[in-house]
């Protein structure tokens, strides 16, 4: 009718305000921002098991496609903490932090890490020098070296001297705790197009230990739920409540 004003139903108005958000929280989780948790200590003390963190996906641009055409975001720098698909099961993610970048040559040697023959300062790392278990890669000829054979031998074609030369487009990625990391070191670099984003803030920590992240069975879930409501504000780490990953 001329001169009236088209109301809509409330329910319309939430059917239509609920599909703009399921959205972009699609488009969000998508393109932007991700949710992880933390399950192993390899990253310790700087990421605990438990941390439940928010992944900026967005940080490096999405290479080849045309958003980075038209909005180009930053390189992958040396000392981001990355998560990543596991190069050998693309079914699992980890966060390690790169250390070396494409054409870099890595050596590991009595617990420090050199790169281009210059040692790396690492105050994020977590070492006990009476855990220290082995050189990276083994020196040939030493009294130690023994013929690397299967996916232990992955460095062999890149080894240049006593140094591996990480391949173009590929990282070489460690845990913190380098005592507790299955890493680069162990099966090989991290493809270009597998880093998922850079790990941005810890937006909830809850205090687990990794075995219960193994444990997948049904009662294993009613358990850790209960648990969970129960032991919410107790078992909770306050202090790493929104706590920015450097």
């Amino acid at each position: 009718m001329s001169g009236e004003t088209f109301k809509k139903s409330t329910a319309r108005e939430y059917f239509e305000s609920l599909t703009i958000t399921v959205i972009l929280a699609l488009f969000g989780t998508t393109f932007i921002v991700q949710a992880f948790k933390i399950p192993t200590p390899s990253m310790e003390d700087n990421l605990l098991v438990g941390d439940h963190l928010l992944v900026n996906k967005f940080a490096f641009g999405a290479p080849g496609s045309i958003v980075d055409r038209v909005i180009p975001l930053r390189d992958i720098h040396r000392g981001d903490i990355i998560v990543f698909k596991y190069p050998l099961d693309l079914t699992k993610h980890y966060v390690k932090r790169v250390i070396g970048l494409p054409g870099d040559r890595i050596r590991v040697m009595d617990a420090t890490v050199f790169v281009n023959d210059e040692p790396l300062e690492e105050p994020y790392k977590n070492l006990r020098p009476e855990a220290y278990r082995e050189d990276f890669p083994p020196l040939k000829g030493s009294t130690t070296y023994k013929v690397p054979e299967g996916p232990y031998a992955w460095y062999e074609p890149y080894r240049k001297g006593n140094d591996v030369v990480v391949s173009a487009g590929h990282y070489f990625a460690m845990g913190d705790n380098r005592d507790n990391s299955a890493d680069s070191r162990y099966w090989g670099f991290v493809p270009r197009e597998l880093i998922v984003g850079k790990a941005l803030i810890i937006y909830w920590s809850f205090e687990s230990d990794s075995d219960a992240y193994r444990r997948t069975e049904v009662r294993d879930t009613v358990g850790q739920t209960i648990d969970l409501l129960k032991n919410f504000p107790s078992k909770t780490r306050w202090s790493r409540t929104f706590k920015i990953i450097r």
